[in-house]
């Protein structure tokens, strides 16, 4: 079983910061990806930015020259910093695992894995 854990979030104001963490724990045997997703009231989640863990990352247009992801490959952990925050910035922030938990030659699956949500609010 693959767990998430997600921490930093919180209130801000227009303008501020905030860094977010999620640390990957349980039966992993392989990540190719790590990142983040967010879901505003009333909206579909969506691609907030991801990591491959080769190095290669992906941000929504919305979102690219403020913020930054980051991962510690040896402790399966991904960090967001978020500068400049906006008040439609307001989410939900998920992280998300991409991986197999067990050798796909022992019939594990590529599939995706989610933390339980944290509230960031950006108070204008």
């Amino acid at each position: 079983q693959v767990q998430l854990v997600e921490s930093g979030g919180g209130l801000v104001q227009a303008g501020g910061s905030l860094r977010l963490s999620c640390a990957a724990s349980g039966t992993i045997f392989s990540i190719n990806a790590m990142g983040w997703y967010r879901q505003a009231p009333g909206k579909q989640r969506e691609l907030v930015a991801t990591a491959t863990t080769g190095g290669t990352t992906n941000y929504a247009d919305s979102v690219k020259g403020r913020f930054t992801i980051s991962r510690d490959n040896a402790k399966k952990t991904v960090y967001l910093q978020m500068n400049s925050l906006k008040p439609e910035d307001t989410a939900v922030y998920y992280c998300d695992l991409r991986g197999y938990a067990t050798a796909a030659s022992a019939g594990g699956r590529l599939r995706d894995y989610w933390g339980q949500g944290t509230q960031v609010t950006v108070s204008s």
